[in-house]
């Protein structure tokens, strides 16, 4: 379990931090940019919350905590060093991908299908969901730029590349099932 007791440690004040193997980079160092915005987008969901009842709120709980296993997989380099760990590293793992696939298709058979592209927002839920979508995307292209030089774990990306899946599916159910989704009108304003 983590014990903040002091939450400044001037550790970090010469731009470079720890990660979870206890090595030092650079705060611009991919891996922390990956898992910063990993944490940025689990701000964002906190937000959608503030909208969000029932079901989607249950939903978005367990994606916050999903979001935090995900920061804390990123923030360790050296998958291979993870068997001579003093304690076993939280890694992502296939069932937690399954589970958001699962969750998708629920939502997605109510959904009449798109006959165009949406624009965000509808409700305001909708639109906050869709500002999720978009940092997710953003946390999945760091994360696949990362694997390009590291290791990493495949579910991670594989998670990140369906929670925006999610949030797309969410976003239009939380318009009233798409009926409030607004439409692309290609060229309308020429």
């Amino acid at each position: 379990m983590v014990v903040l007791n002091k939450i400044y440690t001037r550790t970090g004040d010469a731009g470079t931090t720890a990660l979870g193997n206890g090595d030092r980079v650079a705060k611009h160092n991919a891996r922390v940019e990956a898992y910063g915005t990993s944490d940025e987008l689990n701000c964002f969901v906190g937000v959608a919350r503030l909208e969000a009842t029932d079901e989607t709120d249950v939903s978005l709980s367990r994606i916050q905590n999903d979001l935090f296993d995900l920061g804390a997989d990123l923030c360790r380099p050296d998958m291979e060093a993870d068997k001579d760990a003093e304690y076993t590293p939280l890694r992502m793992t296939p069932e937690q991908v399954d589970r958001l696939e699962r969750e998708i298709d629920v939502m997605n058979a109510d959904l009449e299908p798109l006959r165009s592209f949406i624009l965000p927002g509808g409700k305001a839920l909708a639109a906050h969901l869709h500002v999720c979508r978009t940092v997710a995307r953003r946390a999945e292209r760091l994360a696949v730029l990362l694997a390009e030089d590291e290791a990493i774990n495949p579910a991670a990306v594989k998670y990140l590349n369906r929670l925006s899946d999610w949030f797309f599916v969410a976003a239009r159910m939380a318009n009233n099932g798409g009926k409030d989704d607004v439409l692309w009108v290609p060229g309308a304003n020429r």
